[in-house]
């Protein structure tokens, strides 16, 4: 698999859950709820969006080391 398939399923697999978080929310209202969004759920858009950035670096990176060994 390459580093832009693993970018585009790792942007799926976030869209995947975020709308099962928005479902389980819908029942799940309590206080645990809301600090299981905090501690877990919080930060994952920006980390999904940077570790995107850094495959597509490195997808750049492997298709240029790629050319320059031919």
């Amino acid at each position: 698999m390459s580093l832009k398939a693993n970018a585009s399923a790792l942007s799926q697999g976030f869209k995947d859950l975020s709308l099962a978080w928005q479902q389980t929310r819908a029942s799940w209202r309590d206080a645990k709820a809301l600090e299981f969004e905090e501690n877990y759920l919080a930060e994952l858009p920006d980390l999904s969006t940077k570790v995107g950035l850094i495959l597509s670096e490195l997808d750049n990176l492997m298709r240029k080391a790629k050319a320059d060994c031919e």
